[in-house]
């Protein structure tokens, strides 16, 4: 799915599809563990 809209964004330029593979790709590198403590922090913020 990277790699598809990847190539999306260099064919068009697109700065939706540029953020929407950031987004992706930012949610592929995420462990479950992170994604638990990513929870946790909007349900009890650290203040």
């Amino acid at each position: 799915m990277l790699d598809f809209t990847w190539k999306v964004f260099s064919e068009t330029g697109s700065i939706d599809t540029y953020l929407l593979y950031k987004e992706l790709e930012k949610k592929s590198h995420s462990s479950p563990e992170d994604q638990e403590e990513e929870l946790a922090e909007i349900d009890f913020p650290v203040m």
